[in-house]
């Protein structure tokens, strides 16, 4: 089997089972006391950087909806979340994976590129923030009495917590993504290719 689609298909199978272990931490209903925080920020931006296919896209925006469906019908999650403004995740996500995009056009095996990557998920995060928060206080119905400078002062506070969990989970896939493409290239030199 051909080495970069069977890496593929593992990249793959570690997003989605990323996101059904994190994702509105479904883990914690189980009797344990882990705790993951929602990795979808970096799973959604990882997607884009290896995926082209926007069919990927579709498929976990649907594993999310679906997620998000069993935690609150079966799990008594709170749908607080769930409102007209629910629509705008589609966005949300879609400036993560158009961020992963643009920079698999960009990426190089340097340090310069680390800085492009740093950069661009950075900006494709703060993005996703900044939609969110916004469609949220427009379509969710709860912020009539609430002006918008009220609305960003009092959501401003979690922007820092927003990054940090995805540059987390982003760092840890640098991490990741580095001892294997070494192992890859070790090998490629060992076999004289």
């Amino acid at each position: 089997m051909n080495f970069l689609y069977n890496k593929a298909i593992w990249i793959g199978v570690v997003l989605v089972g990323l996101m059904l272990v994190t994702r509105s931490n479904l883990i914690s209903h189980f009797g344990t006391n882990l705790f993951l925080p929602d990795a979808s920020m970096a799973i959604f931006l990882l997607a884009g950087l290896f995926f082209a296919s926007r069919v990927f896209f579709v498929a976990l925006m649907v594993l999310a909806v679906a997620i998000d469906y069993v935690a609150i019908a079966q799990f008594g999650v709170n749908d607080y979340c769930v409102t007209p403004a629910y629509w705008a995740l589609i966005p949300t996500y879609a400036a993560l994976w158009f961020g992963g995009r643009f920079y698999a056009q960009a990426h190089q095996s340097t340090g310069a590129s680390l800085g492009k990557f740093t950069a661009i998920s950075f900006v494709a995060v703060s993005a996703a923030f900044l939609i969110s928060n916004v469609s949220f206080y427009l379509l969710a119905g709860y912020f009539a009495q609430m002006s918008a400078l009220d609305y960003a002062s009092a959501v401003s506070r979690y922007y820092f917590s927003y990054v940090a969990g995805a540059a987390v989970y982003l760092a840890v896939a640098v991490l990741i993504y580095a001892v294997v493409q070494t192992r890859v290239e070790a090998k490629h030199s060992e076999h004289g290719g």
